[in-house]
């Protein structure tokens, strides 16, 4: 991660939502970000950040919160 504001790829940990996600997963990361959206069998899935997974390597957790659908 990083904390200039500039833009990395991190491996997140997801927990809950659809089972056919992964539980770990790349996401383009900015300091301060605590909501993600992951694109996923037409709709969206939600999560938010609950904190970091123990032990090292320590990597974001985010919940899922929520789904939403593509607007046509």
């Amino acid at each position: 991660m990083t904390d200039n504001g500039h833009e990395s790829t991190v491996v997140v940990v997801l927990e809950g939502g659809p089972a056919t996600l992964p539980q770990t997963m790349s996401v383009h990361w900015t300091s301060g970000l605590d909501k993600i959206k992951i694109p996923h069998r037409g709709g969206h899935e939600h999560f938010e950040l609950i904190g970091s997974a123990v032990p090292a390597p320590q990597r974001p957790v985010f919940r899922w919160t929520t789904r939403t659908k593509v607007a046509e």
